[in-house]
């Protein structure tokens, strides 16, 4: 991460940038600082445990100097995919979906679970290509079986589920922010200058924590004239929050083409459209763990994978192949594969 002057520089985007002061770790963890050499390992070991204010001996070297546009490239390059570049790597997340209302409780409405699979690609002027395919699945909260028809407890209605899939959803790695995603050019916002990929790294103990934040709002793809039922509005205000956790030993590791991390990610969203509820006031708070993982069947319940491999075999490889065609949202996809609801 880099230090708490970085962290407050008003500079950063919103985009990926906002940092919490908590840390999490896109995925580029950090483990013993064992194997590394800052004055040999009687020196590292009494300054590996000790870290302040973002600061930590593991985050500046040896292999990887995090206080730099390309070094936050290669660690998250390393968090996302594999440096090998062709092979698959899964990453997987299971949670809750809770409504969120004014002056209510919140209630927790179904299980969330899904994976991605991703495979990594030289690109352009030094960039690396993300090439992804991911779904969500929504689970009974007692049952564990996958969604088909769902009774919303808010409104005491059937409706009927319609899960996740984005394929693809691509984005190049480079030494600099991306620009923000254009959603089938709904979000037009105009492009900030080239900010240095600076992410906002800590280390604690023998562990490197980085979190991401994104927030978002532009023209709803459902907008309530066509979509009464599903739309939430004209405007789509979503944001995420991923956190990782990685060891310092395999994020300074030079042998190691990829890093497995373990974090947590949240969403706030607009009702789901397939909920039915309109533009009633709250919202969707998503809260999950996720990770990485070689195996899907250590991390995911039976009754998602079997869905899955029914419904979405595809899924379970990444794209071979770079497109510019990616990052729809889940409510671009529904716009043009749903049909608006009958008014009652």
């Amino acid at each position: 991460m880099s230090n708490s002057d970085q962290l407050a520089a008003p500079a950063r985007r919103d985009f990926l940038a906002t940092a919490s002061g908590l840390g999490g770790a896109l995925a580029i963890g950090a483990s013993g600082l064992a194997s590394m050499t800052l004055g040999g390992p009687s020196a590292m070991a009494a300054t590996a445990m000790t870290s302040k204010y973002g600061m930590g001996p593991g985050l500046k070297g040896p292999y990887l100097d995090l206080g730099t546009g390309r070094g936050n490239q290669l660690a998250y390059a390393r968090i996302q995919g594999d440096l090998d570049f062709g092979k698959p790597k899964y990453f997987w997340f299971k949670g809750y979906l809770m409504a969120v209302e004014p002056n209510k409780k919140i209630v927790d409405l179904m299980g969330t679970s899904g994976f991605g699979v991703i495979r990594l690609a030289e690109g352009p002027d030094g960039a690396i290509r993300r090439m992804c395919r991911e779904i969500i699945v929504y689970t009974d909260l007692r049952s564990g079986e996958v969604l088909d028809d769902w009774k919303n407890p808010l409104t005491g209605e059937m409706v009927k589920a319609v899960h996740v899939d984005n394929d693809p959803f691509n984005y190049l790695i480079e030494d600099h922010f991306p620009q923000p995603p254009k959603f089938g050019g709904l979000n037009n916002e105009a492009p900030p200058p080239k900010i240095p990929f600076m992410l906002p790294w800590y280390q604690h103990g023998n562990m490197a924590e980085m979190e991401i934040h994104i927030h978002l709002a532009y023209p709803n793809a459902l907008q309530p004239d066509k979509w009464p039922r599903e739309s939430s509005g004209p405007i789509v205000q979503v944001s995420e929050f991923f956190a990782h956790h990685i060891k310092i030993e395999d994020l300074q590791n030079p042998k190691l083409t990829t890093l497995d991390y373990n974090g947590t990610w949240n969403r706030i969203t607009p009702w789901l459209p397939w909920m039915l509820m309109g533009q009633r006031p709250g919202f969707c708070q998503y809260a999950c763990f996720m990770g990485t993982t070689k195996d899907l069947e250590e991390v995911l319940s039976r009754q998602v994978l079997d869905y899955a491999h029914k419904n979405y075999a595809k899924y379970f490889d990444a794209p071979t192949v770079w497109s510019d065609d990616r990052s729809l949202s889940s409510l671009e996809h529904y716009a043009l594969r749903q049909k608006p609801a009958p008014v009652k």
